[in-house]
């Protein structure tokens, strides 16, 4: 599998653009398709297709692409990104039950107030590398939950309820099917994309890969490493933020249980499993993490050892993912490790210049 992988990235990565949009074109229109039951049958016969399609699969998707920018273009580990999920979602609970706010105004400052969050988490933190960033981000998380079971005024531990809807699209009701809810977090995720792919090819992305690689090197040749740390933090928790306002518009009620940490762990395995810093290879590992559990369901508690083990047999063959990026396999072929795509040190300062890598 990994040979047929590689050769498909490489093919792609040598595709003309006219070939590129066919298939960009092609995928949007599987995605608007894939709710028909037809697909659903075979897709998700114990659970509700369009719902599954809905949350988890579209909700860690967007959820993942937003991680990918701190995990996989700039290279921090983040065990707390639930904290951005978590605030999107309570924003749009707090203001729409209490102070009457719609949807669409509440989306704009979901996505404000997480990445000023992000900023506020960043800003003292971000010095620290690898295991240390990861504890703090990882208490941050905690800390936010445990804020909103102790804070009365947005529900406390009982949560807040009805949370809003969005209003009608095109006579389209935003009420409980899950379909238009689907196609609204679709519009969600291209536009997520586009946005992390103009990053990614922009003077940012190049200064978040100088510090994934080597951020001493970075910051010796002149990039400011902790200003554009700060600001994929910010943008990752932006995205977060996003799918959090999305996603609590479709579930009525929020509470603090619906933010644990193992949300976080999850969206990271799955960053990880698909190929951390290529957007495609996100796109699959958020989409197989959350679909084949639920496929499986028909195996009861057993499924879960079974998708457990499959990941672990997975990163162990291929740890670099399953669609890896040219550059970040050739850092692992390099290195022995994925340390250097989370924020540890692995280039030996007496060894020779690196050769140059293309992506």
């Amino acid at each position: 599998m990994g040979t047929v992988a590689d050769g498909v990235r490489d093919r792609w990565a040598g595709a003309p653009r006219w070939q590129r949009w066919i298939v960009y074109g092609l995928l949007l229109a599987l995605a608007i398709v894939a709710p028909s039951p037809v697909i659903g049958s075979v897709m998700s016969p114990y659970t509700d297709w369009t719902s599954l399609l809905f949350n988890p699969i579209g909700t860690y998707i967007l959820l993942a692409i937003g991680l990918n920018i701190v995990v996989g273009h700039a290279g921090l580990l983040d065990l707390g990104y639930v904290a951005f999920f978590a605030i999107g979602a309570y924003t749009l609970a707090y203001l729409g039950i209490k102070h009457g706010f719609t949807f669409w105004p509440t989306v704009v400052l979901g996505m404000g107030l997480a990445a000023v969050s992000g900023v506020i988490l960043g800003a003292p933190t971000l010095r620290l590398r690898g295991d240390y960033l990861a504890i703090v981000t990882l208490g941050f998380g905690e800390i936010v939950r445990i804020t909103a079971v102790n804070t009365n005024e947005i529900g406390g531990a009982r949560g807040l309820t009805p949370v809003p809807h969005p209003p009608p699209i095109f006579g389209e009701e935003f009420l409980l099917d899950p379909l238009p809810y689907y196609y609204l977090v679709v519009a969600a995720i291209v536009l997520a994309i586009v946005f992390s792919l103009r990053l990614e090819r922009s003077r940012v992305g190049r200064a978040w890969t100088a510090i994934r690689e080597d951020e001493d090197a970075a910051e010796l040749m002149g990039v400011p490493t902790f200003r554009f740390k700060l600001l994929a933090f910010a943008i990752g928790a932006m995205i977060g933020g996003l799918a959090g306002v999305v996603w609590a518009g479709k579930v009525i009620f929020i509470a603090p249980p619906n933010f644990p940490f193992i949300l976080s762990a999850t969206i990271l395995a799955a960053v990880l499993l698909g190929g951390s810093g290529n957007l495609p290879g996100v796109i699959l590992g958020a989409f197989l993490i959350a679909w084949l559990p639920e496929r499986f369901r028909g195996f009861a508690d057993y499924r879960i050892l079974v998708f457990g083990a499959a990941l672990v047999l997975t990163m162990a063959l291929r740890p670099q993912g399953l669609l890896p990026s040219r550059r970040r396999k050739a850092e692992m072929a390099d290195t022995g490790t994925g340390s250097g795509a989370l924020g540890a040190e692995v280039a030996d300062p007496t060894s020779a210049a690196p050769a140059e890598v293309t992506k």
